[in-house]
């Protein structure tokens, strides 16, 4: 069996970087962080002795750090990357490395809350073997986590739909309000709750959210879905949507409360 007795990980002070280097830790694993200005000298030594290499960088930032350590990844070493995005970084890492690619996405924030279920995503790339694919489960869950299988494909369409359609059709709400009306006066405690949930979103992460719309292949196809459903409003089918829209709670009766 393919074990992980080193994992380098290469952006450990980013907020979900330091995240997973803690919990990884607290769970046993041996992570080595390694950040910027990074040690050029040593990284045939780090690189050399590490059996896996876990990316929590940017998406448009792989290509210059594959490109710096790529020349001494070993052939066994499993490659992966913690990108809220899965087509085009696993790509990256395929062109860069000929060993067993891994791309991950852990679904939560860098601060989860206690009750939040910590779920990660693991979308093979090429050349894995079941015990690679066994060897991330493993670290993964010494660090708490829940780990599933998916393609690229099917994380990307999901994504593009819980954060690229959501980010969206925020910034298209706030922004079509126009401000000639005194809406606060007006504001109804729903409203309020819909502004809350969007401040954050829209003050502090827009350029993330901007950036996984972007990356993001199947973005356009659901914002063109969502239009073709917005012509539907805009001609009064506001029964044929309400209709439309409660499949998600019809099909699924533990979704009642959620």
């Amino acid at each position: 069996m393919h074990m992980v007795n080193e994992l380098v990980l290469v952006g450990s002070e980013g907020r979900m970087g330091a995240l997973i280097k803690n919990k990884l830790s607290a769970g046993g694993v041996n992570v080595l962080p390694l950040d910027r200005p990074f040690p050029e000298e040593e990284l045939p030594d780090i690189l050399g002795g590490a059996d896996m290499l876990l990316l929590a960088v940017p998406v448009d930032g792989l290509d210059e750090v594959l490109g710096l350590m790529s020349p001494y990844f070993k052939p066994s070493l499993i490659l992966a990357d913690i990108c809220s995005v899965k087509t085009l970084p696993v790509n990256k890492m395929q062109n860069f490395h000929h060993g067993p690619v891994m791309g991950t996405h852990p679904l939560f924030g860098p601060s989860p809350s206690e009750d939040d279920e910590l779920k990660v995503a693991l979308c093979p790339g090429h050349n894995l073997r079941e015990e690679h694919v066994q060897a991330l489960h493993d670290v993964f869950a010494r660090g708490g986590m829940n780990t599933f299988m998916s393609s690229c494909r099917e994380h990307d369409q999901a994504m593009a739909c819980i954060q690229g359609l959501n980010f969206v059709t925020t910034i298209s709400y706030f922004a079509s309000l126009p401000q000639n009306i005194d809406l606060d006066t007006f504001a109804t405690p729903s409203f309020r709750r819909r502004a809350r949930a969007a401040r954050k979103m829209l003050n502090e992460d827009s350029e993330l959210f901007s950036s996984l719309a972007e990356d993001n292949p199947y973005t356009g196809q659901m914002i063109r879905r969502f239009k073709s459903f917005l012509n539907l409003s805009a001609a009064g089918e506001f029964e044929l949507l309400t209709d439309k829209a409660l499949w998600w709670w019809r099909n699924f009766s533990d979704r009642q409360g959620g």
